[in-house]
């Protein structure tokens, strides 16, 4: 959904495309009070509890099956309907694959469901350097401590929790609801298209779809003070790339020169020295759009004038910082290398590991032809790994489904400024994509810088009240579809 420049694709595509542009850049959200959302009937601190017991259960996910405890798997399905009976008295429920779920909550007319998602497992510990035991889900000092308190085990609780509150007190959902709980999202499972496979035997098409991404956050944005509510539209693509070099080896005491790993070395530092260009996609065009009139200083008059400064507004988000930079270029990043097996042995091998997130506009294919040009040796191997994926599509936001989640996020964060937003990360919620225009990527949480670069790192946690707040926007959602 990018300038002509960028695109890639067929004339369909494109034209597909330059809608998308069209309807974000005529995106002009108003701010209007919003009646907080109700918290009565929402405990806090038993949620928070319930959360700590499912921190406790390690469903660690793995590319290797054989590593996986399925045992912790089934004991967290099991531990779901322990915590939450209310709920599952009143949802139906039902398991695809080796665990994903997916829940059915009845609704009083046949509109259009709306889908909550979540996903239950989580990326291992290990390497990492943690004050406190990641599964003990300790709560300390109003934070739940542990692996996957926000990601995503946290978002699980908040969706439960409403519901749990709702079916207890006899509500019935103006159309249905679903809950789709992926059980390998952090592997890039099959979980969700299992979801979206039965969605699509039974001839049904989501009004919304709600999942993991954007949160409220303050200084994410560079002039704007406030909290900023973000919700995703879409997602960039993914890529891995194996680079590898070759060379005879020998023994250590008498190297050569250029050999695999300086070859790979050189291949590294071009990538390092070319970064894709910084472009302003038209999703964070209207990020600055609604969140740039609340700017403060000589940003405002830059930011009043967004459509007309891309290449400017594109510099400054690139040197924003590591978050800001993201937005606005595919990115590489080098994850793993490997040489020889032994400290005294030549390799005769070096292998390299790029994780590449896509920025909208480009594809897998334009990313794979430009790494070729970058790198300009025909002694580095680029093999592109099985995953792929290109840029989601870009979903609306001049409907019903979008206003609402807007008002939802408004009522939690009275005094959040709410804007749309590209998702950097991938999730599960892009094979929705397929079948509803509608899919939004939202935490309801409240969180610091510091929570956030914790996510697949060390010492992950939530608090209290963040995940208090987040149970009241499902309530608040839920009532309001």
């Amino acid at each position: 959904m990018r300038r002509p420049l960028a695109l890639a694709g067929s004339a369909a595509a494109a034209t597909a495309i330059g809608a998308t542009v069209r309807r974000v850049a005529r995106f002009r959200p108003e701010r209007t009070p919003a009646t907080p959302v109700d918290l009565d009937g929402l405990d806090a601190e038993a949620a928070a509890g319930r959360l700590a017991d499912l921190i406790r259960i390690p469903t660690v996910s793995y590319r290797d099956r054989s590593e996986i405890d399925e045992a912790a798997f089934e004991r967290f399905r099991a531990r779901l309907v322990e915590l939450y009976p209310a709920a599952h008295a009143a949802l139906e429920r039902e398991e695809l694959g080796d665990g994903a779920l997916l829940y059915r909550w009845r609704g009083a007319t046949d509109e259009p469901p709306l889908v909550l998602m979540a996903h239950y497992d989580v990326v291992p510990v290990a390497g990492q350097d943690w004050s406190r035991d990641p599964f003990s889900g300790l709560i300390e000092d109003g934070v739940v401590h542990g692996r996957g308190a926000i990601d995503d085990k946290g978002t699980l609780v908040a969706i439960l929790e409403a519901v749990e509150a709702l079916a207890t007190e006899g509500f019935t959902p103006r159309r249905d609801v679903y809950l789709s709980f992926g059980n390998d999202e952090e592997v890039a499972g099959v979980g969700a298209q299992l979801a979206v496979a039965a969605f699509t035997e039974r001839g049904i098409r989501p009004w919304a779809v709600l999942d993991e991404g954007g949160a409220v956050v303050r200084g994410m944005f560079p002039g704007v003070p406030g909290q900023v509510a973000v919700v995703g539209l879409a997602e960039k693509g993914r890529l891995d790339v194996e680079l590898t070099t070759s060379d005879p080896g020998g023994h250590a005491s008498s190297p050569t020169r250029n050999g695999a790993p300086a070859q790979l070395a050189r291949a590294i530092l071009a990538i390092d020295a070319k970064p894709f260009p910084a472009r302003l996609n038209d999703v964070v065009l209207g990020m600055v759009d609604a969140v740039g009139r609340h700017a403060t200083g000589p940003l405002r008059g830059v930011f009043a004038h967004a459509g007309s400064l891309r290449p400017l507004l594109a510099t400054v988000l690139s040197r924003a910082g590591r978050e800001a930079n993201a937005l606005v270029r595919t990115t590489v990043a080098v994850t793993r290398l490997e040489g020889s097996s032994a400290g005294n042995v030549l390799a005769t091998t070096a292998r390299a590991h790029l994780n590449i997130r896509i920025a909208l506009g480009e594809t897998v294919e334009s990313t794979v032809d430009r790494l070729r040009r970058v790198i300009d040796d025909p002694r580095v191997e680029l093999r592109v790994l099985p995953g792929g994926a290109d840029p989601s599509r870009v979903s609306r936001v001049d409907n019903e489904a979008y206003a609402l989640v807007a008002a939802a996020a408004n009522a939690a964060y009275p005094d959040a400024v709410v804007a749309p937003y590209l998702m950097v990360q991938a999730s599960d919620s892009r094979h929705f994509s397929e079948i509803c225009d509608s899919v939004y990527r939202f935490m309801p949480f409240d969180v610091t810088r510091e929570e956030l670069s914790a996510l697949h790192a060390a010492d992950e946690r939530i608090s209290i009240a963040a995940l208090h707040r987040g149970a009241g926007f499902f309530r608040h959602l839920i009532r309001s579809v």
